[in-house]
């Protein structure tokens, strides 16, 4: 398999987390494509016509996307179990979907800093894209740390991936300052060796 992959992608994170968990890695062609919606620079559109990562191709040359896709291929063919059964699978889904939004906003809001000429950046879009990553770590804190401190699933995965992004890009926000118990949640989580393994270069 070839992993069409970027340094800095929460969205690659996730699957090389999951793939290190599956122990799939050593099975993995690992190749540099990226760009941004300005310019596909590397980007693997032969195979994603997206023009995104991540993009897998598999051996016999066909490709699938995206990172959820991917991740459930992956788990599927290790048989890892990070897709849970019954209604904790429903759960796992639904927290990844949740920490994907998170990163979908947080890659927004780096979009508009670094793509949009400064005489033209909206700065009630960027506080827009916060406040729903707000609501969303809110609502964890609240709802999910029970959930959190059970079996490793998909969902644990992907909000790593997206906390460790905020950490990355959105610093100076501190997430942390208001939500301890996810916090002390994040510290452990990181200290995992599929997420050290993928730690991003520093901004």
């Amino acid at each position: 398999m070839t992993l069409y992959f970027s340094h800095t992608s929460p969205y690659v994170r996730k699957v090389m987390v999951l793939a290190h968990e599956a122990g799939l890695v050593e099975q993995m062609e690992i190749v540099i494509g990226s760009g941004t919606p300005l310019e596909s620079g590397g980007a693997p559109i032969e195979a994603n016509p997206l023009g995104k990562v991540p993009t897998l191709a598999r051996a016999d040359g066909s490709a699938i996307y995206d990172s959820r896709v991917i991740c459930q291929y992956l788990d599927a063919r290790a048989s890892a179990g990070l897709y849970p059964d019954g209604q904790r699978r429903w759960d796992a889904l639904t927290l990844e979907a949740t920490a994907d939004g998170i990163l979908d906003a947080a890659l927004l809001m780096v979009y508009e800093t670094r793509l949009r000429p400064e005489d033209i950046r909206f700065a009630p879009f960027v506080e827009g894209q916060w406040e729903k990553i707000d609501r969303a770590l809110d609502v964890i804190e609240a709802r999910w740390m029970a959930y959190l401190a059970g079996p490793l699933c998909i969902g644990q995965i992907a909000l790593g991936c997206a906390l460790g992004y905020l950490d990355l890009r959105h610093a100076p926000r501190d997430w942390r300052a208001t939500r301890p118990a996810l916090a002390q949640w994040d510290a452990r989580f990181a200290a995992r060796e599929s997420m050290r393994a993928t730690q991003p270069p520093a901004a």
